[in-house]
């Protein structure tokens, strides 16, 4: 969804606040379910339950793509509602009233034939809130599965290994994303030939439909090995219901009580259960505190992860597809491998939960460091004629609305909502090659030259034919240099941040009672899904459409999608909203640090060091071990 996001909103002709609301739908079908399947789902066949919503979510993504199949071919000129027509490329008509130009009354007329059309992205909307629902069990199931049967002192290897290997699936998805994001949308069913726009162009959708199929297609196969895990793995699968009451004669009162904790609490599936184990939770300050600055942190990167295709083609230039490849096949497997170095490292250290939550922190701060000195890679502002420039091409203007027509193009008749932008020799992009003054042209298609431009003419430039082809100007080489400093940063600063992850997992984990794990996860998840998830997307989005210099018109007259973005401004609202809150969030984080080291630390931080007991008495045990603990309210009920 994340690499189609950009495809899906110029297909659909919508701005990026609705296309945050898609991509909040999966968040927002989450949110139905979440805490409900974590706690009573924890009580159940977890690996079952696994593979019922991995199940769904192959459905929800193949329903995504449907809506491909119900519209008519995609219609990347809005004036003449005919992609093979050069009606759009008309030049400049002096002293005559061009018969290309449309009334809006004619352009609805022509255009609003199949008016539903417009409203087909509630579909791809219900798709991705199917996706949701059937991810909902995977994250506080899994997790809880994982850390309830690992070896004593192998989770943190356990949960750093899922993340690593977890990075391999969106590494797929940029990979197939790149190779689709060139194919264009209404491939197999339009002749290439016929197509005069390229990936390079605003207007360009790639084949966006074919991601969401392969990946619902895997994520079916995948449900299947699930059904065939254990409830508990730590049990014969042989005679385990004859030998299991003899079995537990055999164990002690405290690994009785153990096992009575993580597999029999069916007893317990009860509102009223449900209720106390929520009080529990919310009445745990640490834990609260933790689901406060997550929540910041992971809005941040939600918010900023969503639109960051789009901030590259607008910024740096670069097509999607090559944003795909650089993101998916250099940065995530370093995320990946800081992930795995993470839950390593906290092993190795023997940290307690006083170390981990300092190491988390620190990781946070070099991460943000990193993330700051994007302000210093923004590009300037494209040239762009009767945007950012004057209709000549030669003085800025303060306000991109309205800019007057020149005398160079003041008599050709141009329809000046037009969007059919050629390049002049000069370096500036006009946004027709009428509004260039271009009266002449040779070849069709994307091949098409424009001759004797006089907007071109009065901008001084040195030429004997001024000439202008077809597509927007390409970023200087200045500009591609910070692309790839940019991508450097991102890489490095990357797995550091993702050194931490890990460590977030561990600290949500040992701030709770171990039968609450489950719920805490699904509990966690819910308020990043519905604060985070599901808002961040669309406040983004809403500060970006801020930035537009100029929309589309759709084929009934209104607004569509933005073609092309004050560069400066967006780079502004973008970076600055997320680093805000990144801010705040390891702020937060101080604190609580602060608390943590308050209830746990001794000394240098190592919590229960020479024996020394907690508040809540936790289980003594667990120290010579060098493990991580959990504050309960009884020393018998607590298992690490």
């Amino acid at each position: 969804m994340k690499t189609s996001i950009t495809q899906i909103e110029r297909r659909f002709d919508i701005s990026s606040s609705v296309a945050g609301l898609i991509d909040g739908g999966f968040e927002i079908g989450n949110l139905f379910v979440i805490v409900f399947v974590s706690y009573f789902g924890s009580k159940l066949h977890r690996p079952k339950i696994i593979g019922i919503g991995c199940a769904i979510m192959g459905v929800g993504s193949i329903m995504t793509a449907l809506p491909h199949f119900f519209m008519g071919y995609y219609r990347y000129s809005t004036e003449t509602h005919d992609n093979a027509s050069e009606n759009s490329l008309s030049t400049c008509l002096t002293g005559e009233t061009s018969s290309l130009t449309e009334t809006p009354t004619e352009i609805v007329g022509k255009g609003c034939e199949k008016q539903s059309e417009s409203y087909m992205w509630i579909y791809v909307l219900m798709g991705n809130m199917i996706r949701g629902i059937g991810e909902t069990p995977i994250a506080p199931l899994g997790i809880s599965y994982l850390d309830d049967f690992a070896k004593e002192g192998q989770s943190s290897v356990y949960l750093g290994s899922l993340n690593s290997l977890a990075v391999f699936g969106p590494i797929l998805a940029f990979t197939m994303a790149s190779v689709f994001a060139k194919m264009y949308v209404d491939v197999g069913f339009v002749d290439p030939s016929s197509i005069r726009i390229t990936p390079q162009d605003a207007r360009w959708v790639g084949a966006w439909w074919l991601g969401f199929l392969v990946s619902g297609l895997l994520s079916i196969i995948s449900s299947i090995p699930f059904f065939f895990l254990p409830k508990n793995p730590n049990e014969p699968q042989k005679k385990r219901r004859k030998v299991s009451t003899s079995l537990h004669g055999l164990k002690t009162d405290q690994e009785k009580k153990q096992t009575a904790n993580l597999t029999n609490h069916s007893q317990d599936i009860t509102l009223t259960g449900f209720l106390k184990s929520m009080k529990s939770l919310l009445t745990n300050r640490l834990y609260v505190l933790y689901a406060i600055f997550t929540l910041i942190n992971f809005s941040s990167i939600i918010g900023s992860f969503t639109y960051i295709f789009k901030y590259i083609e607008q910024q740096f230039g670069q097509t999607a597809s090559q944003a795909n490849v650089l993101l998916g096949l250099v940065a995530l497997p370093h995320i990946g491998a800081g992930l795995f170095l993470g839950g390593y490292l906290i092993r190795k250290l023997k940290l307690t939960i006083v170390g981990i939550v300092r190491f988390s922190l620190f990781t946070s701060c070099i991460g943000f460091i990193g993330y700051v000195l994007n302000f210093a890679l923004m590009c300037e502002n494209k040239s762009v004629a009767g945007l950012t420039l004057t209709h000549d091409g030669l003085n800025p203007v303060t306000s991109h609305t309205n800019v007057p027509l020149s005398y160079c193009n003041s008599d050709c008749n141009c329809d000046e909502s037009q969007w059919e932008p050629v390049c002049g020799e000069n370096g500036v992009t006009y946004l027709s090659p009428c509004l260039a003054g271009c009266t002449s042209r040779s070849g069709t298609g994307k091949f098409a030259v424009f001759y004797n431009c006089s907007c071109l003419e009065v901008s001084g430039f040195p030429s004997t034919n001024y000439s202008a082809r077809i597509g927007e100007c390409p970023r200087d080489d200045g500009c591609k240099r910070y692309y790839y400093i940019y991508i450097s940063v991102q890489i490095v600063f990357a797995f550091i941040s993702a050194l931490g992850s890990t460590a977030h997992t561990i600290i949500r984990m040992r701030i709770v009672k171990p039968d609450l794990k489950a719920l805490a996860v699904g509990f966690h998840s819910l308020v990043f899904r519905t604060l985070g998830g599901i808002l961040a997307p669309i406040y983004f989005g809403a500060m970006i459409d801020r930035t537009c210099l100029k929309w589309s018109t759709t084929s009934c007259g209104t607004r569509g999608a933005c073609r092309i973005y004050d560069t400066v401004s967006f780079g502004n609202y973008y970076l600055g909203l997320s680093a805000f809150l990144k801010f705040v969030g390891i702020a937060l984080s101080f604190l609580f640090f602060y608390l943590v080291k308050k209830k746990y630390g001794v000394k240098d931080g190592n919590a229960f060091e020479n024996g020394e007991k907690d508040t809540n008495e936790v289980n003594l045990e667990s120290s010579k071990n060098n493990e991580c603990f959990v504050p309960s309210a009884t020393v018998k009920e607590t298992h690490i």
